[in-house]
């Protein structure tokens, strides 16, 4: 797989190494190697050059970043996909509960990243997976996956500076508080290659902000939505087990089945910004139907095609002065 960049240098950029431009532009030190020693990589107008090369105003830079292997220990299997967006650099998916996300010991070909390498096969495109948020077997919705290394580097940086907003859906037990944070570092329980413990000594930071949408009596559910500042692992299922509001259908840390079959967790909204082009991106999903009947007034309001009808997302509603 080849993905081309090509930039117009400008005054400011006169005078700079190649290689000093492209780290600029968010190349890696592993790019800018791979550049380097692959031939034919890097060009002024036709000319291949070497990333040593000083820029001068007015050069049309173009650089070639081939995949030399796609993920070949990935086995192509085809499948439904609910693929929201798609251009040469990222892909946004839906994906449904019960579905893992890579292959694992039990899980070989029923992954996202089968049915994404298939897909990939059949347009006769090398590709790795390269997940860059993640999500539980069990939690459905919002998934963004990097086509190329550079859009992966951009977007992992993202996440690490927390400017890709995250928020859930979830269905918790009992009564929630209108709003609250919980920040309380998360640690693997000892004993237990998966299961994860509210630990203040021993965690790592975690913090989780939720807001109450509704209520039902009749149930003793509550309608959430989350905001991550953190993502740690299971990090929405261990706090709110934590302050007493487990969600029902978790399979390890509630396992009460009366309601739904799968812990009640949806990753409903997505914004970042495009890694290449700069453009905001937002994406909604809908509520998947096992989490809809539990609350269909609510899920009405969320599946408005009317955006403007929509909860605005936590990040830009000031209830609580901690979120970013």
């Amino acid at each position: 797989m080849k993905t081309t960049f090509t930039y117009t240098i400008a005054p400011a950029d006169a005078g700079k190494k190649i290689s000093l431009f492209l780290s600029e532009h968010s190349f890696s030190s592993r790019i800018l190697v791979r550049l380097r020693t692959t031939p034919d990589c890097i060009f002024i107008g036709e000319t291949s050059v070497f990333s040593n090369r000083i820029l001068e105003e007015g050069d049309v830079l173009t650089v070639h970043l081939y995949e030399k292997k796609g993920s070949e220990s990935i086995v192509p299997v085809p499948m439904k996909l609910d693929i929201l967006f798609e251009d040469e650099h990222l892909m946004v998916v839906n994906k449904p509960a019960g579905m893992p996300v890579h292959p694992s010991q039990g899980n070989y070909g029923n992954t996202l990243a089968n049915g994404i390498a298939a897909y990939m096969e059949e347009k006769g495109v090398e590709f790795v997976f390269r997940a860059v948020n993640r999500l539980d077997r069990d939690t459905s919705g919002l998934l963004v996956i990097a086509k190329n290394m550079l859009s992966s580097c951009i977007l992992s940086d993202q996440v690490k500076d927390h400017a890709i907003h995250r928020e859930y859906a979830a269905i918790v037990c009992g009564k929630t508080d209108p709003y609250g944070t919980i920040d309380v570092p998360i640690a693997r329980k000892d004993g237990s290659t998966i299961e994860r413990i509210a630990d203040s000594e021993n965690g790592e930071s975690a913090v989780t902000h939720y807001k109450t949408i509704a209520y039902n009596e009749k149930t003793d559910l509550s309608f959430i939505r989350l905001l991550l500042e953190t993502g740690r692992t299971h990090q929405i299922r261990v706090h709110m087990k934590h302050i007493s509001h487990p969600l029902p259908g978790d399979f390890l840390y509630n396992p009460d089945y009366r309601y739904i079959e799968r812990q009640a967790l949806h990753s409903v909204y997505l914004r970042f910004t495009h890694p290449i082009t700069g453009e905001p991106m937002e994406f909604h999903a809908p509520l998947p139907e096992d989490m809809r009947r539990l609350f269909p007034t609510v899920s009405e309001v969320l599946l408005d095609s009317d955006s403007s009808k929509r909860p605005d997302p936590l990040f830009q509603i000031q209830w609580n002065s901690l979120l970013p």
